[in-house]
């Protein structure tokens, strides 16, 4: 761990309305491996977040008024000044997240595809024509529509991606034109201040006001007094299901875009290549310490290599590296903080009262938050590790007789984000793409793959809306129509 943080942001300050605001509060930001605090990062109050909201409604119109190449530039420029951020972007994550370093290093660059992508999405805003000339009212006019920015972008992001969260919100609201208030985890802020710090610099390199970017960081009345604020035009938040519904009611009537959480299911059939599924499981189950919204957590085996896929699973098992984050060969390390870890031991707890079968060492004594990776067998499916999201470094089994069944139980939960099926038939491939309640099915490759520039987000419980450049800008922009009579009618 380093001596100091290496900081772009002003210590003690966060990026509100055209200048650094230092808050006189702070927090200690830990790291989760083994409890040290790292620093203590600015904390803001309500009275800022309407500050922030009042900056940006002042410069909605200067962020508006941005021509398609300014807004490619300043995005261009962003992309590559992250790019050569690349590696103190990553050790912030690793200190603050806890993840693993080569999950880090992922979302880094993942990142840096997202605002690539976005900067290119922003030559593809437009319309079309509307024939209005259908009925007999509009023969001889002329009809079109344009996208408009829809106004201030309010985005809320998890701590598990703080990062790429928070660009997968920044980036498409100056691609569409809007001014936008991020607001982090408030264990995780740093990654989030460096990214804004760095777009600001950008903006003003390029002639724009600062305020088009900003951050607030503290206890939720900072993000309510924001998300109920009738000037966030759009409100965009990554977090859990209950979090999302409270937004979605405080945002009324206005949009809110909700990437919520899920129990993801991954179905084996018969005729799977059993080594490429179970490898699938050790890949997508356990990254991000578990912590990931679509990692592998119901795997639903058809009856015929149930036994077979849970021998080799649980012996392949050893091949994941519990340890220090910072280490490129760790897989998996602790998770957020204890509460999170104490909240997932009682799942399995439960679980295993209700008949669930422990296949691994167990969570291991100690720290709570410091969980091995743990597969559960023969899991009931009404037991909370089941029906609800763990998120954390746990997969639990169970078998079925055929594909359909399969689909059936994975559909039985109040989630749909991701699921994904291993097999080699076309067949069993096109009825779950076709059957799976879910806002993308994934064939022969883990649940968790997620192409940055795809149209992502769930149904049911999953959230609504989609992220991804060009979805997310035209979440973020309404649509204008012309009705044009060329020549008034006497």
């Amino acid at each position: 761990m380093p001596d100091a943080l290496d900081l772009i942001a002003p210590a003690g300050a966060l990026p509100i309305g055209t200048g650094w605001r230092e808050t006189g509060a702070s927090s200690d930001i830990v790291f989760p491996f083994d409890g040290s605090v790292i620093c203590r990062a600015p904390v803001s109050t309500a009275a800022d977040s309407r500050d922030a909201l009042d900056a940006a409604e002042a410069a909605r119109a200067e962020v508006a008024a941005l021509t398609t190449a300014q807004r490619k530039a300043i995005l261009s420029d962003l992309t590559a000044r992250v790019r050569a951020e690349a590696r103190r972007l990553e050790d912030l994550l690793v200190l603050e997240t806890g993840k693993p370093r080569v999950d880090c290093r992922t979302e880094v660059n993942r990142t840096v595809v997202t605002l690539e992508a976005t900067a290119e999405e922003v030559s593809h805003i437009h319309g079309e024509t509307v024939p209005l000339d259908l009925q007999e009212l509009g023969r001889g006019m002329i009809g079109y529509y344009t996208r408009k920015p829809a106004g201030v972008v309010v985005g809320i992001a998890g701590f598990n991606y703080p990062l790429l969260l928070a660009t997968h919100k920044l980036a498409p609201a100056i691609a569409a034109g809007c001014p936008v208030i991020i607001k982090p985890a408030p264990n995780t802020p740093l990654a989030t201040i460096e990214l804004l710090a760095i777009t600001r610099e950008i903006l003003a390199a390029h002639g724009v006001t600062v305020a088009a970017a900003q951050l607030v960081n503290g206890d939720p009345i900072v993000g309510e007094t924001l998300v109920r604020d009738p000037r966030a035009q759009v409100v965009s938040f990554t977090g859990s299901a209950k979090i999302g519904h409270l937004i979605a009611q405080q945002a009324a009537p206005r949009k809110a875009v909700l990437e919520l959480g899920s129990n993801t299911g991954f179905i084996v059939a018969a005729d799977a290549d059993l080594e490429a599924a179970v490898d699938a499981v050790l890949r997508g189950g356990f990254y991000a310490n578990g912590q990931a919204c679509i990692s592998v957590q119901r795997v639903v085996l058809e009856r015929g290599i149930a036994q077979r896929f849970t021998e080799r699973l649980v012996e392949r098992m050893g091949e994941l590296v519990f340890g220090d984050p910072r280490d490129l060969d760790t897989n998996v390390a602790p998770v957020i903080n204890a509460a999170s870890g104490e909240r997932i031991r009682a799942m399995i707890d439960r679980a295993l009262a209700a008949g669930a079968t422990l296949l691994t060492e167990g969570p291991g004594e100690g720290d709570a938050a410091h969980l091995a990776p743990i597969v559960l067998g023969d899991v009931p499916a009404d037991v909370d590790v089941w029906c609800e999201e763990i998120f954390g470094p746990v997969v639990c089994l169970t078998t079925v007789d055929s594909v359909d069944a399969a689909i059936d139980l994975v559909n039985d939960s109040r989630y749909g984000l991701q699921a994904a099926i291993y097999t080699a038939s076309l067949e069993s491939a096109f009825a779950a793409i076709d059957r799976l309640e879910a806002g993308g099915v994934v064939v022969n490759e883990i649940p968790g793959f997620r192409s940055d520039i795809m149209p992502y987000g769930g149904v049911k419980d999953s959230g609504i809306g989609r992220e991804g450049p060009r979805f997310a800008i035209e979440e973020f922009t309404v649509t204008r129509m012309a009705m044009i009579r060329p020549r008034a009618r006497g």
